[in-house]
């Protein structure tokens, strides 16, 4: 028994060392990562009303945190990031930076 809590945790290391890059909150797993300056980042943006301020900066669509203890079962098929702003209008997530799982 405890030679398999030693294996699970040696092997969750990795994903807390990701999740301690992310500085602003947690990993956030997108449907899709698009540049505010695109056709549909700019569309959603306009759409929420909202303005931002970093030119060229990357929007998160559909996104949800990803919890540690999943994240080593490939809990995130689409992009993984790591955002300034998770939550705008429970829709998008702001300044995100790609991160590796």
């Amino acid at each position: 028994m405890f030679s398999r809590v030693a294996v699970a945790s040696v092997l969750a290391l990795p994903l807390l060392a990701v999740a301690q890059n992310c500085n602003t909150g947690s990993i956030q797993c997108c449907n899709s990562v698009e540049s505010s300056t695109s056709a549909a980042g700019s569309a959603i943006l306009s759409l929420l009303g909202l303005v931002v301020q970093d030119v060229g900066a990357a929007i998160g669509l559909g996104c949800s945190p990803i919890s540690v203890i999943g994240a080593g079962q490939s809990s995130c098929s689409a992009s993984p990031v790591c955002c300034e702003n998770n939550n705008v209008g429970g829709l998008i997530s702001i300044g995100c930076v790609p991160v590796e799982l």
